[in-house]
């Protein structure tokens, strides 16, 4: 198979993951996931491979065949994975779990590399662009910060006691971080670097985005400059689209009929893919905040989705 220039892919709790053609809406490849549903997708940055979160492991798809194998299944989680991502140049994998770890993974060796202890459940985690900082969000509302350097815990914040911290995001040239709750609240720092190049948080703003649940929170990329967005994504079933200069609202975008689990920016920040309970996922206009395609296939919730627009020379 030539690679595509847009990957596009959504998991369900069909137990299916599929690929997509973003322009037509056609779906070109499904993959059978049996063994449990997928919390989380993320593509690696030279196109290659698929990394599926499940439960309670993480299993790595050639996205250039039609295998219906992985490539590699990383196994030493216990609980659902509920986070999964890669540092820039691919070298290495991230992810969290409700077994209330967050694991580092080499690609090219077996077995988990580091582990580092939330003693939580942890629904998110982001990679700080310095890629030497670990960020994570855990079930009883802990943030803190992973310092891959000193191999250890180097900041610890609770926005709200007893509030599970549902995603988090952090801007491009690591300027700001976002944390959404499950009451439906954003809190936004500012991120300084300390004099040991720690990341400080100053907090910048308290944002009421939802009235329910927050499921994603995700910054717009540095292509989308000078226009720096929030989008959030809600069991409200709407996302909204926050603009950072004032936090206020720039647009709602209306259409899903169910929660609205995930949402994915095209590297230019035009376009928006969401994912939702009422089993599609849709791409939508940043400019008017219209719904361009809806992509219908999966029979069950639409929980999470992935996309890589973008032009990294392949490597495979």
């Amino acid at each position: 198979m030539s690679q595509p220039p847009v990957v596009l892919a959504t998991a369900s709790y069909d137990h299916t993951i599929r690929f997509w053609e973003a322009k037509s809406g056609r779906c070109y490849r499904t993959i059978q996931y049996p063994e449990s549903q997928v919390n989380r997708l993320e593509i690696t940055p030279d196109k290659c491979y698929l990394a599926a979160a499940g439960n309670p492991h993480i299993r790595l798809f050639d996205i250039n065949s039609n295998s219906p194998q992985p490539v590699m299944s990383y196994d030493s989680h216990t609980n659902n994975v509920m986070a999964v991502g890669f540092q820039c140049d691919g070298n290495w994998m991230y992810s969290g779990s409700e077994d209330g770890t967050v694991k580092i993974w080499d690609l090219r060796a077996p077995g988990c590399q580091r582990e580092y202890e939330s003693r939580a459940a942890v629904n998110t985690v982001v990679l700080h662009p310095n890629q030497t900082e670990l960020i994570s969000g855990d079930q009883n509302g802990n943030i803190r910060v992973w310092d891959l350097t000193a191999n250890s815990c180097s900041c610890e914040l609770v926005p709200e006691v007893d509030t599970a911290v549902r995603s988090l995001t952090v801007m491009w040239d690591g300027s700001l971080v976002v944390a959404a709750n499950n009451r439906g609240t954003c809190y936004v720092w500012r991120l300084l670097q300390g004099t040991q190049t720690m990341t400080n948080f100053e907090p910048l703003h308290k944002l009421q985005a939802h009235d329910g649940y927050i499921l994603k929170c995700l910054l717009s990329p540095e292509l989308c400059e000078p226009h720096r967005y929030l989008a959030t994504a809600s069991a409200d079933h709407t996302v909204r689209i926050w603009n950072l200069d004032g936090f206020t609202l720039e647009k709602t975008l209306v259409g899903h009929q169910r929660w609205v689990w995930d949402c994915v920016f095209s590297v230019d920040g035009a376009f928006l893919i969401t994912a939702s309970s009422d089993s599609t996922a849709r791409l939508w206009s940043m400019s008017n905040g219209e719904e361009i395609k809806v992509y219908r296939g999966h029979q069950k919730a639409t929980v999470c989705c992935a996309l890589h627009d973008g032009t990294e020379p392949s490597s495979c």
